[in-house]
């Protein structure tokens, strides 16, 4: 007769239970990558992307962010040989084609990482074939003459990332001195010289899920990001306008820097994008804001609403090309294409900048603002220095001039016309993200030499009124969603944050 098996002690149940929650957490690791791996390639194959790998990735509805991360960039480091490797052993077959995003990841995990648990349809039937892919594999090294995998990687174009980490105080909530106490526990910390309310970190870090964060005592937020708020420099008690606000961290920075008196409008015309301003403004507990929902090109600056708006930041839509690195675009399959895609995005740079002008002139327009910031995370002249260019005859016939934001700052920008020393660039060369910004100041208003503040109850002319009644009768569903939105702070105050 055979002796009964051993009875597990407490220590082998425990190991037991971690054991699977770990294979637990890797299945569906690897099937949320493979959701954001969906979106990502079909967003680069249009040239579209809806939004960068990270920003996909610490969504609230991914829950492994860190496992996810690393899947979806490992997953499309490989992907070139993933692709031969399946094609070579037939396994992309019609039955796994509405799949195929988790048979990369899938693939990737087991030819590339750890031992995974045989727990999915998908593990089940690449385990079946890992023989065949590791035999593809070596095909390939033999056929391109390296002796191993690594070498057939294109590892040599790839960017450092060994950039520091800047996070962002956020000062309705926390003090400086708090948040150095508590980041000290865990990292070297120190302040930025020239950003207030700004700490720089070691590269690498990753605080998303530190309670600081997730409760909005403090943002990610890039050093040269942080500078565009601060370059427009608002007062308490302001009316400011921030024209395409999405995501939001600069709106909420805007908040801040006015103490949380006035009144910041935030106008964002995509409902999706909506809803993620609002989540950072609840986050950020900032009292003082609105939201519009509406095109920023729509609004009528002689409604009453926005005709005493003291300054307007405007950060519109572009090519993100100074965000590269940190939107890790260099992973995506486009990155190494050819010309044909040089054209394209030749294109596509100069729709945006065509609505960049637009977006400026009309920002300009607002009868009684005294201050507009113009800036891009761009480092494209076609989308920077052209476009400030375009606006200086009508920026001088409204009353305004370039200043110089941050002047100790040595980055300026191209010499392409005078004045052109005012705009600031920065640049990777710096370790920082390339960002530009255009300060234009009001110094007199076009029918005389007033200072916008000594103007202010001037009344609009009669002549303008009926046009001013139909333009706003336009715009009545903007001015309710402003009103909702008020409603939704008022609640929020009143109810646990959602994150």
């Amino acid at each position: 007769m055979a002796p009964p098996p051993p009875r597990r002690t407490g220590v082998a149940k425990r190991r037991m239970r971690s054991k699977d929650a770990a294979e637990r957490s890797a299945y569906f690791a690897r099937r949320e990558a493979a959701a954001v791996l969906r979106r990502v390639l079909r967003g680069d194959a249009r040239r579209r992307a809806t939004a960068s790998i990270k920003s996909l990735v610490y969504s609230p509805s991914v829950r492994n962010k860190k496992a996810t991360l690393a899947l979806v960039c490992q997953t499309l480091k490989y992907l070139p040989l993933l692709k031969d490797a399946l094609r070579e052993s037939d396994i992309l077959s019609n039955k796994w084609k509405k799949q195929e995003e988790l048979i990369y990841v899938t693939a990737y995990d087991i030819l590339f990482g750890q031992d995974i648990a045989i727990s999915g349809s998908v593990e089940k039937f690449l385990m079946l074939h890992k023989g065949s892919l590791q035999s593809s594999l070596a095909q390939l090294c033999t056929a391109r003459k390296v002796k191993c995998v690594a070498d057939l990687l294109l590892d040599k174009h790839s960017p450092d990332l060994g950039k520091p980490r800047y996070v962002r105080i956020n000062t309705l909530k926390i003090d400086t001195e708090s948040v150095i106490q508590e980041f000290g526990k865990i990292t070297m910390v120190r302040k930025d010289d020239m950003v207030p309310d700004m700490l720089v970190l070691p590269a690498g870090i990753d605080l998303h899920d530190h309670p600081l964060v997730v409760n909005g005592s403090v943002f990610l937020q890039g050093k040269a990001s942080s500078m565009v708020a601060l370059a427009l420099s608002p007062e308490p008690g302001w009316k400011v306008l921030d024209a395409c606000a999405a995501p939001g961290n600069k709106t909420v920075h805007l908040a801040a820097l006015m103490k949380g008196k006035g009144n910041v409008i935030a106008c964002e015309l995509h409902e999706h994008r909506v809803k993620t301003l609002d989540n950072t403004i609840r986050r950020s507990g900032a009292p003082n804001v609105d939201i519009i929902r509406g095109d920023f090109l729509d609004i009528n600056p002689g409604d009453p609403l926005f005709a005493k708006v003291h300054a307007i930041l405007l950060d519109p839509s572009c090519s993100g090309s100074g965000i590269s690195v940190e939107r890790l675009d260099h992973l995506l399959p486009s990155h190494s294409a050819g010309n044909g895609i040089d054209i394209a995005n030749s294109r596509r740079i100069n729709k945006l900048a065509a609505f960049q002008r637009k977006a400026l002139e009309h920002a300009l327009s607002f009868p009684l603002v005294e201050r507009v910031v113009y800036s891009t995370c761009s480092i494209h002249q076609e989308e920077n220095e052209d476009v400030v260019k375009s606006v200086l005859p009508l920026a001088a016939s409204l009353g305004f001039e370039l200043a110089s934001p941050f002047p100790q700052w040595h980055h300026r920008g191209l010499p392409l016309f005078e004045g052109s020393e005012h705009l600031l660039r920065t640049d990777p060369a710096d370790n920082l993200e390339g960002f530009f910004i255009a300060l234009f100041v009001r110094k007199h208003l076009p029918d005389g030499n007033f200072h916008p503040e000594q103007c202010k109850q001037r009344c609009p002319s009669s002549e303008n009124k009926h046009h001013r009644k139909r333009k706003r009768k336009r715009l009545m569903p903007l001015t309710v969603l402003r009103m909702s939105r008020r409603l939704l702070f008022h609640s929020a105050l009143l109810t646990p944050s959602r994150i």
